[in-house]
């Protein structure tokens, strides 16, 4: 939104920091399943035993919910805070689970990771190796599957935004480690009439903003924008990962999650991101010194 800013009110608006900023994960820019591509490469990277094993529970729970009192097995499988009322409300924790994890780092993957991997030496059962991994993260409280990480308003806020204006077609593949669900425009239309009587409106991101031939559009007219992407955040795979002009930059962090550079500084900063923040500064501060020099030469000529 920062980036979009600067371009509809360069008047207003000198310069932005587009962190993270998915600018082009609509209109079929980008493959739908780019996002969950990234969110299994972080976990292939740490253990390609641990993305298979995730990859080859969803078939596991599919079939264990068939099972005679299935779902109540699958439960206690993963002590559930509640019995299942379906194998798909499972599914989808997890895969949430999965997604927060490389999204924010807010659950380390080398430790979801370790402990599947010790798991599977002792077992090779797919549930058990979860199960141990999500013990490792939650100690010995049951499994939320009502629980999630955003406050209510944030929730619903970002949840009208994607049904109304910015319709992102997220949707996973065979190609990843989760389960395929493809992204279908009609149904997700479907999903935002039910809940907030309106239809989204699929192009309207790209009709008032662009996005297709990104660089060879924003160089003729855009200025100021810093494009920050930390490449663990499944969001890179829709942002801008390279320069498009001198004034058009981009930032990347191979171990930086979302939003990465907006937080306060710390002493535990890693020296990466201390340098990217004081490379931000730098740029911003350019852009100031050639604000001021032209504001005073305006202001002399005035005169």
């Amino acid at each position: 939104m920062a980036a979009w800013m600067r371009l509809k009110y360069p008047h207003v608006v000198l310069g932005a920091l587009a962190s993270s900023a998915p600018i082009l994960y609509f209109d079929h820019i980008i493959p739908q399943d780019a996002f969950y591509a990234v969110v299994s490469k972080d976990f292939k990277d740490v253990s390609q035993n641990c993305h298979d094993v995730i990859k080859k529970s969803w078939s596991e729970m599919d079939r264990l919910s068939l099972e005679k009192n299935g779902l109540l097995l699958l439960s206690q499988a993963f002590n559930t805070c509640r019995e299942l009322k379906s194998v798909e409300e499972l599914k989808s924790r997890l895969a949430d689970f999965y997604v927060v994890a490389a999204q924010y780092d807010l659950y380390p993957i080398p430790d979801i990771c370790k402990s599947v991997d010790q798991a599977w030496k002792q077992s090779n059962n797919t549930l058990k190796c979860l199960r141990a991994a999500l013990d490792a993260i939650f100690g010995t409280d049951c499994f939320s599957l009502d629980y999630s990480i955003y406050s209510h308003e944030t929730e619903e806020g970002w949840d009208w935004q994607t049904c109304s204006e910015m319709v992102m077609p997220l949707g996973s593949s065979n190609e990843t480690m989760f389960y395929p669900n493809p992204f279908i425009l009609a149904n997700f239309s479907d999903s935002c009439m039910r809940k907030y009587g309106v239809r989204p409106k699929a192009d309207w991101i790209i009709s008032y903003f662009g996005g297709q031939d990104i660089k060879l559009v924003l160089k003729r007219f855009g200025s100021n924008i810093i494009f920050s992407n930390g490449l663990i955040d499944p969001y890179s795979s829709g942002g801008v990962l390279e320069d498009l002009s001198d004034t058009l930059v981009a930032l990347k962090a191979q171990q930086g999650s979302h939003c990465f550079d907006l937080y306060p500084a710390s002493g535990n900063d890693p020296e990466w991101l201390v340098k990217i923040k004081a490379e931000e500064v730098k740029i911003v501060a350019a852009w100031l010194e050639d604000y001021y020099k032209d504001l005073g030469g305006l202001i002399l000529k005035k005169v």
